[in-house]
């Protein structure tokens, strides 16, 4: 697949490169051969410099008009049927047409001059070695012509498959983050439920953080990668929820080692501390510390959470949603599906996140 795309790449620019410049190049190649031609009757043949002038502009006249007409017919022709034997063909009949034509015209402009006698019979007898040089260059510039077409076509479609590809793409992180939120959301909406009836001043106050919270997602949906200190701002103020959620009973622990300028795409890292926040609090009553280390590594930011973790109690239905949603991204993003692990470590369960970084 990539040997395709770098071939389509290639083409491209390729063409790309040649369509610019093919007007200076006809210019260039005709001027060589009228001068060659011109040289070739005068001093190889012996012919007049007037009847050797007079055979290389009837030619490049010729031949011009029967390029020009070869481009023009494949260019119309509506398919990529047969194309090239199509080519074939107008190239045999454009080259028996134009040799002919040829041959007519120069006769006419010749027979005035009774010291062109010779060069008639010459110009007679030399109809089928015209006519091959011809025919052999008619080809090439109709192959030459239904190749470029047949990549331009390729280009095209390919260019139209690379835009679908890309729209897919963006529907689908779309909605991925779209997922992730409601996740949150449903979850904060029982804890102020709950806290309603036997705490309401604690109610208002998570309503206050949450309506903060949910505001600053507004601002950072259009964002394809912010500053992983903006994120942290962003996390503590998830934290802060939390906190009035568990109370005491959470505390979170930051080791920063990273590159200031290192980035993050938004909505990747409060799922996985919201993971580990519901592993590492359910089923436990005492305090629970979670860690959280961010450094980077060469062109890569590294963020691991690590938080406490009992096998024998069941997690409650659904969790686990957010880190799938997170590697789907990931792979979204990056085309790579190692940036996300996971691993136990005795009670411990730690996940390891990896952002690569455009900057570095």
């Amino acid at each position: 697949m990539s040997g395709a795309v770098s071939y389509f790449i290639i083409s491209s620019c390729e063409l790309k490169l040649l369509n610019k410049h093919i007007h200076w190049l006809i210019f260039v190649l005709a001027a060589v051969i009228l001068a060659k031609q011109v040289l070739i009757l005068h001093h190889l043949f012996g012919f007049s410099w007037v009847i050797a002038v007079d055979d290389a502009i009837c030619n490049a006249v010729v031949l011009s008009g029967s390029v020009w007409t070869i481009v023009l017919l494949i260019k119309a022709y509506p398919t990529k049927v047969t194309l090239y034997t199509y080519a074939m063909i107008i190239a045999l009949i454009l080259g028996l047409s134009s040799v002919f034509a040829e041959y007519k015209l120069l006769q006419w402009w010749q027979k005035s001059d009774v010291t062109a006698t010779g060069y008639i019979d010459w110009l007679r007898n030399t109809l089928p070695v015209r006519f091959i040089i011809t025919w052999i260059f008619y080809s090439w510039i109709a192959t030459n012509t239904a190749l470029r077409k047949n990549i331009t076509a390729l280009n095209s479609r390919f260019q139209q498959h690379s835009d679908a590809a890309a729209l897919l793409k963006e529907a689908e992180l779309f909605k991925l983050r779209q997922q992730l939120q409601p996740h949150f959301l449903y979850n904060s909406l029982n804890s102020i439920s709950a806290l309603v009836m036997i705490s309401p001043d604690k109610a208002q106050e998570m309503i206050g953080k949450l309506s903060e919270f949910l505001r600053g997602s507004v601002k950072r949906e259009s964002e394809d990668n912010i500053l992983i200190i903006d994120e942290l701002t962003y996390i503590e103020s998830y934290l802060a929820i939390e906190s009035v959620r568990f109370g005491d009973r959470l505390s979170v622990n930051f080791d920063k080692q990273f590159d200031p300028k290192a980035i993050i795409p938004p909505f990747l890292f409060q799922p996985i501390l919201e993971n580990a926040i519901k592993f590492g609090l359910y089923g436990k009553t005492g305090k629970v510390d979670i860690d959280i280390k961010i450094f980077s590594d060469g062109p890569v930011t590294v963020i691991t959470v690590t938080n406490p973790y009992d096998p024998t109690v069941q997690p409650p239905r659904g969790t686990g949603f957010g880190l799938k949603s997170i590697g789907r991204r990931l792979y979204l993003l990056y085309a790579r599906a190692d940036l996300l692990e996971t691993m136990m470590e005795e009670n411990y369960f730690k996940t390891i996140l990896k952002i690569p970084q455009h900057h570095v």
